[in-house]
């Protein structure tokens, strides 16, 4: 035990909305029982990262006795729980912290977020080995040229409505906004027969997400939830708020899947 800085967490404040769970690259936060609390001292490196992703205050560094922070017991947690993606964002946040403590330290200068950002913004271009497609009008083209399985409406988290008469009977399909542009497949292989709700975990406002997605989870006809989530780190929150709408829906019976798709569209075993 050593006295160091660490984060603390005012439940009281805490909605449960996820963000900093997002925001933290070492795995370190988890939502229990609708509230953020920290897995274990040892994967918290201190640095605060988590702090700007919360809306209401909830998260501050303090300096208390607590175990050290240990980079090759997170890296093995984030391996066994997240991937080898996670573990890379890790490493990134790393270096960035280590080139904020050195301002005089040459950056790299490829292209990407500032120190502390997020790696799921890093600007990458020529995604497909071919070096993309032949662009095609816009204009006078037919009414469409891919059938749409989307088969109700609305689909925003926010603006659907538990009970929901297009719930009924159907597999539940929870869509990151991203991924259907980044996949073509989306359509025929995840929206075909189910219903389809589409949010961001980092850029809408969350905090009525889980509370949401329970009510529409606790329909007993129901039988299965799917997530399909982006590769990148901070879509991990949406996955995280499902589950835990899971739970809070009260079922014991609900499947849940969770489907990663890569940056280039393809799905990521």
């Amino acid at each position: 035990m050593a006295k160091r800085k660490i984060i603390n967490i005012d439940e009281d404040l805490c909605t449960g909305c996820g963000e900093c769970i997002t925001g933290c690259a070492e795995g370190a936060l988890a939502l229990v029982d609708g509230k953020a609390k920290l897995v274990k001292e040892q994967f918290c490196d201190g640095f605060g990262d988590c702090i700007g992703t919360c809306p209401t205050g909830a998260l501050k560094i303090e300096e208390r006795e607590s175990e050290e922070f240990d980079s090759d017991a997170t890296k093995q947690y984030l391996r066994q729980t997240q991937g080898e993606e996670a573990v890379r964002r890790m490493e990134d946040a790393a270096l960035a912290h280590e080139e904020g403590k050195h301002p005089d330290r040459q950056a790299d200068p490829s292209p990407g977020p500032p120190p502390g950002g997020c790696p799921g913004s890093r600007m990458r271009a020529n995604l497909k080995s071919g070096g993309g497609s032949q662009a095609v009008a816009a204009s006078g083209m037919p009414g469409h040229v891919n059938e749409s399985e989307l088969d109700q409406w609305p689909i925003q988290i926010h603006l659907v409505q538990p009970g929901a008469p297009f719930f009924k009977d159907h597999e539940l399909v929870v869509l990151s906004t991203c991924s259907p542009i980044a996949s073509a497949d989306i359509h025929w292989r995840f929206m075909r027969g189910r219903a389809v709700v589409v949010g961001c975990p980092k850029l809408d406002r969350t905090e009525p997400y889980v509370g949401k997605l329970a009510e529409i989870l606790s329909e007993p006809t129901i039988p299965k939830v799917i997530v399909v989530r982006m590769e990148v780190p901070c879509c991990g929150g949406l996955t995280a708020m499902v589950q835990e709408a899971v739970k809070q829906s009260g079922r014991t019976d609900l499947e849940f899947e969770e489907v990663t798709i890569g940056i280039n569209g393809d799905i990521i075993p």
